[in-house]
């Protein structure tokens, strides 16, 4: 990817504030009907919920283009720019504000179109997920839905418009996951081709590795580094005991990037983390805290979530339990996320195990069962549970999870590596594959839908 179309992709990535991370297609309960291709869309990655509303207009507003009936405001490009601004990555350098704003104004025409070209498939976005979408930001930054609101209004953001933003961004994801998803077609003989001649690609291992950085600024004194390596030595030794390492993160982290993912960088190849990270897990069993690393950015607690190695031909499984309450106008997800919380410190607190909280309270078809769910792959859950279930320890609970499907209390059973099928193995070649695809096939679908598009740019009045 040259430097110009990778600034693209930075600036089309940086979406509206407050929208919810790893949006996916709809699901079958909270499972996935089938493993899914990690769209290399780099909009997916810029979905936030940090509460920081940057890019408050503060001159008067006007129409720059016209996308079919969809308008693009110089507020528009205003708030993308600054939430660009706000969360570019140290090391990283946006272009002159000029071209950021032009590269900004095509993303946005490009999200039109393709909002437009959603409507005419009759692709839709429910209030009632919206609503458990909206439950799930309010909970990650520890807040109620009423809290929330009155926060987004005192900084300026009418709360009908979130919403539309937030459908829109969902409406986003799954029309190009399903238009550019169908368009990619991998043959047998590709897989075949693919296991025979790339034995180094299949042998590399891939991690889910987490971070937790604690900064040290340019130029600081050694009492000031001293004083940080003590705070991420404190952090690193609670990790390593059990605490909750996802909160940490999110309290703690100094890294923007990952910080609203409980510090996580999902599952990448070993070459596309850093190298200090790689080394550092090294040695790990999954689930293991390393030792403290320092960076040119600060110190790194560093955790291994989880590992795949082709060459062993091994995956981690997690095996889990859960209790769901299902939400509804009569009992929306702030009343159930109390009534979790309860039951939750009535098993840590020993009046109740909780396989026997779940066949009492559990409105899914595990209760019978204790909740139990049975060993699962990477991949299974919905990207909620998924989270939650990743930064616990075996026999730790998670605090209360919103999902579409309701609020989850989640206990780890436990974890094992499991040997891969020579239909597995095919399946993980079809997907890296299907993956290297994306981007080119993404970019190809995008110039035809802008193309197909009425646009009227207007000039500044």
């Amino acid at each position: 990817m040259s430097h110009t179309t990778a600034l693209r992709a930075v600036a089309r990535g940086v979406c509206l504030s407050l929208l919810v991370s790893a949006l996916s297609p709809a699901l079958a309960q909270f499972r996935r009907d089938a493993p899914a291709v990690s769209p290399r869309i780099p909009a997916n990655a810029g979905l936030s919920t940090e509460l920081s509303l940057a890019g408050k207009p503060t001159t008067a507003d006007y129409i720059i283009a016209v996308v079919n009936n969809e308008l693009v405001t110089y507020t528009d490009v205003d708030k993308r720019v600054a939430r660009l601004q706000a969360t570019v990555q140290r090391g990283q350098q946006l272009p002159p504000a000029d071209e950021l704003r032009r590269q900004v104004l095509d993303a946005l025409i490009d999200e039109k179109a393709q909002l437009a070209h959603a409507k005419t498939l009759g692709i839709d976005v429910g209030d009632a997920e919206i609503d458990a979408t909206i439950e799930s930001i309010a909970m990650q930054n520890q807040m109620t839905r009423a809290e929330l609101k009155r926060r987004m209004e005192a900084d300026g953001l009418d709360f009908q418009r979130y919403r539309t933003s937030l459908r829109e961004q969902i409406l986003l994801q799954r029309v190009r996951e399903r238009e550019v998803g169908a368009r990619i077609r991998i043959s047998d003989d590709e897989v075949t081709a693919f296991l025979q001649s790339e034995p180094a690609s299949q042998a590399e291992t891939a991690l889910n590795l987490a971070h937790i950085l604690i900064a040290v600024p340019e130029g600081a004194t050694p009492e000031q580094v001293r004083t940080l390596q003590a705070k991420a030595q404190g952090l690193r030794d609670r990790a390593a005991q059990g605490a909750n390492f996802s909160e940490l993160a999110k309290t703690q982290s100094d890294d923007r990037g990952t910080r609203e993912q409980g510090g996580s960088f999902g599952l990448r190849e070993a070459s596309r983390l850093p190298e200090l990270f790689v080394q550092a897990a090294q040695n790990l069993q999954v689930g293991q805290v390393a030792p403290l690393v320092r960076s040119n950015a600060g110190f790194h607690v560093i955790k291994l979530v989880a590992r795949e190695n082709t060459a062993q031909a091994t995956y981690t499984e997690q095996r889990a339990r859960h209790i769901l309450l299902r939400s509804s106008p009569q009992q929306p997800a702030g009343d159930l996320v109390k009534r979790l919380a309860d039951i939750r410190r009535q098993i840590t607190s020993g009046q109740g195990s909780f396989p026997q909280m779940a066949r009492q309270y559990s409105e899914d078809g595990s209760a019978a069962r204790g909740g139990d769910l049975g060993w699962a792959p990477p991949g299974m859950f919905v990207p909620e549970f998924e989270r939650a279930l990743n930064a616990l320890q075996p026999g730790q609970i998670s605090e209360p999870v919103v999902s579409r499907f309701g609020v989850h209390l989640i206990q780890l059973i436990e974890r094992r590596e499991v040997q891969l099928t020579d239909a597995q193995k095919r399946e993980a070649a079809r997907n890296v594959l299907r993956e290297r695809k994306f981007e080119s096939t993404y970019e190809e679908w995008a110039r035809e839908i802008r193309a197909a598009a009425w646009i009227e740019m207007r000039d500044a009045p």
